[in-house]
């Protein structure tokens, strides 16, 4: 029998890795196995220990991977999958290569960098303390990208194929409809992936990629995310909220500190920041983009401009390109990143990660988070279990290396920014497809925003709706 197992994404909403085999014969002998995504798990200790787990699956065991885009909750683990030895091939749409060859590399370079800063210190109890990867293993994943268009049929096996769909969620976004040939008939399997806002602008201002995802899906087992299946964004626009806060912050002498994630959401956040100074809603300060991956996807957003909005081709033409323009700092080194630490006038300083995990926003928190006269605005999603999430949610302290910091820095966060669809435009969406699928099931979503989304579905749409749980096999 074919089947599913979620390996990761069920219970939580990050480590997205599901296994899609085509069962075994009379003999015993393992059909073929190809993972959909391969990410790495963030947030809560009990989530983030399993990334040091072997794969339940060996990897050596596994065909390929199929990844639906470059977010390191989806695409993260890919070097230590190699690792474990994994040498199949890694499908992927060329601009999510594209950005998978920076965020990559410096994921496994922050992570040197952190375990680097914790023995110098001495602030971990592992004796050394080690990377997940190292950068060169990460380099050497590389190798294993096979790009595929959006629409081009790939036959993995006799029995199964797949080919990509817009997502809408960030550049190179895909979902993944396999194509499944068991006795004698045909099943259709529709992974989302994550799934972007149905609209641009109007609901949500900044979106870089076009509208989307694509509308008439048929899908005989739907595998859906379900990250805000119990919230509805804002409709109001940021900009006014946001010109205001920076404003104030610049009048009692403080900076503004933005937690970002490389790919997308900085590129979003710069072009709206040089907007507002342009139009006079906020003076003109130093703004630092303290990333060395945002740098370089910055490069690659101005390289697949096709798939880029319409607003987005604007600010492009308009503007050009954001590491040409006067006041913005773009901060390749870790002796540039220090010298950002040194100023003491107001100025806008946006670092990854954007869950606060990891990498150089931590020193920048480090020494801010205490002085009531910063702002920290969030702009993205905070798994729970993160110090994004410790935060944003109102703790007075939170611990950075090994430190207890107070949080005395004013704290705010605009939901608008998110690149996921909401609960409401999830709905649109589905009711979009041709037939009820026979089964779907929810995954990458906090247990809340899972069972709700499955009660809502249920009752709004009448389908048959099962949340994963981790490890779980389902038959296809």
């Amino acid at each position: 029998m074919a089947y599913i197992q979620f390996l990761g994404a069920a219970g939580t909403v990050t480590g997205s890795k599901h296994l899609i085999s085509t069962g075994s014969d009379l003999g015993g002998n393992t059909g073929f196995q190809s993972l959909i995504d391969c990410g790495m798990f963030q947030g809560a200790k009990e989530w983030r220990e399993r990334n040091w787990q072997p794969t339940p699956i060996p990897a050596n065991s596994i065909d390929s991977v199929v990844l639906t885009h470059a977010h390191l909750d989806h695409c993260g683990w890919i070097p230590r999958l190699v690792r474990e030895g994994f040498h199949g091939p890694i499908y992927a749409t060329p601009s999510t290569i594209d950005l998978c060859g920076i965020i990559l590399p410096d994921s496994g370079h922050l992570q040197e960098e952190d375990a680097n800063f914790y023995n110098r210190h001495k602030r971990s109890k592992h004796d050394p303390a080690l990377p997940l990867y190292t950068l060169a293993e990460a380099e050497a994943s590389l190798k294993y990208f096979r790009p595929v268009q959006f629409e081009e049929a790939v036959q993995l096996s006799s029995d199964l194929s797949f080919r990509f769909v817009p997502a809408a969620h960030i550049l190179g976004s895909a979902m993944v409809e396999l194509k499944l040939n068991l006795n004698g008939g045909v099943k259709r399997l529709l992974f989302t992936g994550d799934i972007g806002r149905v609209r641009d602008n109007q609901s949500a201002p900044g979106k870089v990629v076009r509208t989307g995802p694509t509308e008439g899906e048929t899908a005989d087992v739907l595998v859906m995310e379900s990250t805000y299946g119990n919230r509805r964004h804002p409709t109001d626009d940021p900009r006014p909220k946001l010109a205001e806060l920076i404003r104030q912050t610049v009048e009692r002498g403080g900076s503004v500190v933005v937690p970002a994630f490389a790919v997308e959401r900085t590129q979003k956040f710069v072009f709206m920041v040089k907007e507002l100074m342009e139009s006079g809603q906020i003076p003109h300060i130093p703004v630092y983009c303290d990333s060395p991956m945002a740098i370089k996807a910055v490069e690659i957003f101005l390289k697949h401009k096709e798939e880029c909005s319409g607003e987005t081709c604007r600010l492009i033409e308009q503007y050009g390109s954001p590491l040409q323009w006067p006041g913005f700092t773009f901060a390749l080194t870790t002796d540039d990143s220090k010298k950002i630490n040194e100023n003491r006038y107001p100025s806008i300083i946006i670092s990854s990660s954007g869950m606060v995990t990891g990498g150089r926003i931590l020193h920048h928190l480090l020494q801010r988070l205490p002085d009531p006269k910063n702002t920290v605005i969030f702009i993205g999603f905070q798994a729970p279990g993160t110090r994004g999430f410790t935060i944003k949610s109102g703790a007075p302290e939170v611990r950075i290396f090994g430190e207890t910091v107070p949080i005395r820095a004013q704290i705010a966060t605009f939901e608008q920014f998110s690149d996921h669809a909401d609960t409401p435009e999830l709905l649109e969406w589905l009711r979009t497809f041709t037939a009820k699928p026979g089964v779907t099931y929810l995954v990458h979503g906090e247990p809340t925003a899972s069972s709700q989304l499955r009660d809502t579905m249920t009752k709004e749409l009448g389908w048959n709706v099962q949340v994963a749980e981790w490890m779980e096999k389902v038959n296809v």
